[in-house]
C-alpha cells in the first residue's frame, strides 16, 4: 500500500494508527483536515493528532471507520420487502 493512500492517527498516548484513507474519510472531519486548502500539517503529512482522545478509544473509532465502509452501505440500501415474515415473531408484525 502506497504512503498516500494511508493516514495517520495518533492517540494522546503517542501510539500511531495507520489505516486506509477511504477507511478514515468516513469521519467528515477527518475529511475535512485532510482536504482543506492551505498548507495545513494534517494535509501535508496525511496524519492527524488527537490529544484529548486515549488509544483504546481510537483504537475503536479505527474498527468503525472499517466497519462503515464495509457495511454502511448495505444498510441503507436494504429493502423491506425481502423481509421473510415467516422467520418474524408474529407478535412483531401484528
Amino acid at each position: 500500500m502506497k504512503k498516500e493512500d494511508t493516514v495517520k492517527l495518533i492517540s494522546r498516548e503517542g501510539f500511531e494508527f495507520i489505516i486506509d484513507k477511504k477507511a478514515a474519510m468516513v469521519s467528515q472531519t477527518i475529511r475535512n483536515m485532510l482536504t482543506s486548502p492551505g498548507s495545513f500539517a494534517e494535509t501535508e503529512h496525511g496524519q492527524v493528532t488527537f490529544p484529548e482522545i486515549n488509544t483504546t478509544i481510537l483504537e475503536k473509532i479505527c474498527q468503525y471507520f472499517y466497519w462503515s465502509l464495509q457495511y454502511a452501505r448495505s444498510y441503507l440500501t436494504f429493502n423491506i420487502n425481502t423481509i421473510n415474515y415467516c422467520y418474524v415473531c408474529p407478535v412483531l408484525i401484528s
